[in-house]
C-alpha cells in the first residue's frame, strides 16, 4: 500500500512540474486533476465546465506526457488559431487543419504530423468527410482525441453541427484511445446523447461547478438606460466589453451612439460582409478596440480571457443562452460585470417572435424559456443562487456578495468590502499600464492576440511583486519556461526602470514552485537539441523534430554555450552583411535587451534572427 502512494504522489508532483514548465501554473484547478488522470488511465471522460473553468488543459496537459499525437476536434476556426498561438508561445508544437489556411500549408502540416513535430492538432469536423483527410488520419500514431464543443454533436443540444455525426470514425479506427469531450452546457439528454453519438466506452462524467465566483449579476431598469450604458463604460475605461443586442439593426445603431459619444465601439452581426465581421473580430481581439457591440452571433469563436464587463441591452430569450453569453466575461478568474437591461417593451420583443413559431409544442417551450428569464430579472432573490438552483446546483450562502440584490443588505457591508479587496493584489497602476503597452507591442510583432503573450492576472503579479531577476520572475503565474527565455529580458526592464524610478522594493512570490534552477546536467530535450547540432541540424528541423517553436531552441542554444558546451554554431551563423548590421545595432544599443535592438533597426530582423546573431557576438 506504500508503494501504491508513492507513486501516485510521485506522479502527481510531476504533473504539477509540467504544468508550471509549459502553462506557468503553479496548482490545478478543482476536477483538473482528476481528469488527467483519468485521460491518462486510458479512460473515455465527458467534461461539463462552465466557459473559463480550464477545459482546454484537461486535454492539452495529458498530450504532453502521452508519446503520440493528441487530435483536438472543434468547429470553430479562430478559437483553433488562438490556442494553437498560446500552445505555440508556451513553447508546445500545435498546428491546426482548416479551411483558412492554402493547400501548401495543409500539406506541410500532414507531413510535420506524420513525423512527429506536432504534439497536438486541432482539425475542423468537417475535414472527416474528405476520404483523403481520413486516411491521413489513420498514418498518424494518435494518443488522445479531444472533442471540444461536444454538445455540438447531439441534436437536443443548442448548437447541433451536422458534421459532428461523423466523429463515430474515431471509436471504430482507435477503439483503444481515449476520448476526451468537454463542453460548457449540456442537460442529462444531451450528456447521454454525446455518450451514445461518440460511442464512448463506460466514461467518467466530470460535471463541475457552475459557479463563477468571480462574476457579478446585475439587472437594471431599461429607463435612462442609454445614459447607464455610458457610465458602466466609462466604469471600465481601457477593459474589453461586450454588448450583446437584439437585432442586428440595434446592433449598429447603439455601435454608432457610442462612437458619436467618444468611445472606439464595432459592430458584429451575421448581415455584415464576413470580411468586415472577421475584422472588426481580429480588432476586439487584439485589443485594438475595446468595444464590440453585437448579436449572440458573437462570442463562440474567440478565447479572449480579459473581457470585464458583459451588457445584454435586451434581456436574453433563455438562462442556458444567457449563461453562456455572461461566461465569455473574466475568463481569466479576474473581477468582471455582467449587466442585463430588463423592461417590458422587451419582453413584447420575444412575445412577438415567440407567437410566430408554428409548432405548438415548441411554441409553448420557448414561451416557459422566457418566462425564466423575466423570473430572474424581476424577482428579489439571489442572482446567483437563483442561476444556480436552475441548472440543478444547490447554492447555500445566504448572501452572495456580488449581485444587485445582495449588495443591498445592509448587514454584510463589512463582508463585501472585506472581499472586488481580496479579489485581487493592490498592484501598481502605473506599471501595469506599461506592461500592458509592452505585452500589446510585443503581441503586434508576434500578429498574435495579447493575451497570449500575458494573461492580465500574469501582469497584475508582476506589478505587485516587482521581479528584478529571472528566478522571481518566474514564480509569476503564467511564466512557463519559453516565455520566461522569450519575454523574460523586454519585461524586467521595464519593471526595473519602474522600480528604480520611484524608489520602490521588489517582493519575493510565494509560489512554492518555480521553474527548474540550472544544474550541472541538461535535460533530455537541451541534451536532445545538442545530438542534433552535432548532426548539422538546421535550427528549423531541430524545432521541428523536438515539437517546439524555434525561441524555445535558440534558449536551448544559450544553455549549452552558458554550460561551456564546445560547439561548432557557425552553420547557424547569419550572412555576414546581415550580422555586422546587427552587430552594429547591439553595439548602439547594448546586448541585455532585444526591444531596443529591434525598434533600431525598424523591424527588418525577426527577434529570433537577433537571438540567434547575440549568440555570435564576441566570438
Amino acid at each position: 500500500m506504500k508503494i501504491i502512494f508513492s507513486t501516485a504522489l510521485f506522479f502527481i508532483f510531476f504533473m504539477e512540474d509540467l504544468l508550471k514548465k509549459y502553462f506557468g501554473f503553479d496548482q490545478f484547478r478543482p476536477f483538473q486533476k482528476k481528469i488527467i488522470d483519468n485521460v491518462l488511465a486510458g479512460n473515455d471522460s465527458l467534461v461539463i465546465m462552465p466557459t473559463g473553468g480550464g477545459k482546454s488543459l484537461c486535454f492539452q496537459l495529458p498530450a504532453l506526457k502521452l508519446p503520440g499525437l493528441t487530435l483536438v476536434i472543434s468547429p470553430l476556426i479562430s478559437l483553433m488559431k488562438d490556442q494553437v498561438d498560446a500552445l505555440k508561445a508556451n513553447g508546445i508544437g500545435a498546428e491546426f487543419i482548416n479551411s483558412s489556411l492554402e493547400r501548401q500549408e495543409i500539406d506541410d502540416i500532414q507531413d510535420r504530423s506524420k513525423k512527429g513535430g506536432i504534439k497536438i492538432l486541432y482539425i475542423a469536423p468537417e475535414r472527416l468527410s474528405q476520404l483523403n483527410f481520413q486516411n491521413f488520419l489513420k498514418s498518424l500514431p494518435v494518443s488522445l482525441i479531444a472533442v471540444d464543443e461536444a454538445h455540438c454533436v447531439s441534436e437536443w443540444g443548442h448548437d447541433f453541427r451536422p458534421d459532428y455525426l461523423n466523429l463515430k470514425f474515431f471509436k471504430k479506427n482507435w477503439p483503444a484511445v481515449p476520448i476526451i469531450a468537454l463542453t460548457a452546457t449540456a442537460t442529462e439528454r444531451v450528456r447521454l446523447d454525446i455518450v451514445r453519438q461518440l460511442e464512448l466506452k463506460k466514461p467518467t462524467i466530470y460535471l463541475a461547478s457552475f459557479n463563477r465566483d468571480n462574476l457579478s449579476f446585475h439587472i437594471f431598469k431599461k429607463q435612462g438606460a442609454f445614459g447607464k450604458l455610458v457610465q458602466l463604460l466609462d466604469r471600465h475605461k481601457n477593459e474589453s466589453i461586450i454588448i450583446y443586442c437584439f437585432s442586428r439593426k440595434e446592433t449598429e445603431a447603439i455601435a454608432e451612439d457610442l462612437t458619436a459619444n467618444g468611445f472606439k465601439a464595432l459592430a458584429y452581426h451575421a448581415g455584415l460582409e464576413s470580411n468586415i465581421r472577421k475584422k472588426n473580430q481580429e480588432l476586439f481581439i487584439k485589443d485594438e478596440v475595446r468595444i464590440i457591440v453585437a448579436t449572440i452571433a458573437f462570442g463562440m469563436g474567440i478565447d479572449k480571457p480579459d473581457v470585464r464587463l458583459v451588457v445584454h441591452w435586451v434581456f436574453p430569450k433563455t438562462l442556458e443562452g444567457y449563461y453562456q453569453e455572461v461566461g465569455r466575461a473574466g475568463r481569466d478568474g479576474l473581477p468582471s460585470e455582467c449587466v442585463t437591461f430588463y423592461s417590458y417593451g422587451d419582453l413584447r420583443k420575444h412575445q412577438f417572435f415567440i407567437e410566430q413559431i408554428e409548432d405548438s409544442a415548441e411554441r409553448e417551450f420557448a414561451r416557459a424559456k422566457v418566462d425564466r428569464v423575466v423570473e430572474y430579472c424581476e424577482q428579489a432573490v439571489c442572482r446567483r443562487k437563483y442561476l444556480l438552483n436552475y441548472f440543478g446546483e444547490d447554492f447555500k450562502e445566504v448572501n452572495c456578495r456580488a449581485c444587485d440584490v445582495c449588495l443591498k443588505l445592509k448587514e454584510d457591508s463589512r463582508d463585501i468590502q472585506r472581499k472586488n479587496i481580496a479579489a485581487g493584489l493592490e498592484y501598481d497602476l502605473v506599471l501595469f499600464e506599461k506592461l500592458r503597452a509592452l505585452r500589446k507591442n510585443l503581441a503586434d510583432l508576434k500578429q498574435v492576440p495579447p493575451f497570449v503573450i500575458f494573461s492580465d492576472v500574469s501582469l497584475r503579479e508582476m506589478s505587485y511583486y516587482l521581479p528584478v531577476d529571472k528566478d522571481n520572475f518566474s514564480r509569476i503565474q503564467g511564466v512557463g519556461v519559453n516565455k520566461l527565455v522569450s519575454f523574460s529580458d523586454d519585461f524586467l526592464a521595464v519593471i526595473i526602470q519602474h522600480l528604480q524610478t520611484n524608489n520602490l522594493v521588489s517582493k519575493t512570490a510565494p509560489y512554492s514552485r518555480s521553474l527548474p534552477r540550472k544544474s550541472s546536467g541538461q535535460s533530455s530535450t537541451v541534451q536532445k537539441t545538442k545530438e542534433l547540432i552535432l548532426k548539422k541540424f538546421s535550427l528549423e528541423k531541430i524545432a521541428q523534430e523536438q515539437g517546439f517553436v524555434l525561441g524555445t531552441i535558440i534558449g536551448h542554444l544559450e544553455r549549452l554555450l552558458q554550460a561551456g558546451e564546445d560547439l561548432n554554431l557557425d552553420y547557424f551563423k547569419p550572412k555576414q552583411d546581415d550580422f555586422e548590421i546587427i552587430k552594429a545595432a547591439f553595439s548602439a544599443c547594448g546586448s541585455e535587451k532585444l526591444s531596443p535592438v529591434f525598434e533600431y533597426l525598424q523591424g527588418k530582423y525577426t527577434y529570433d534572427d537577433l537571438k540567434v546573431a547575440r549568440l555570435f557576438l564576441g566570438r
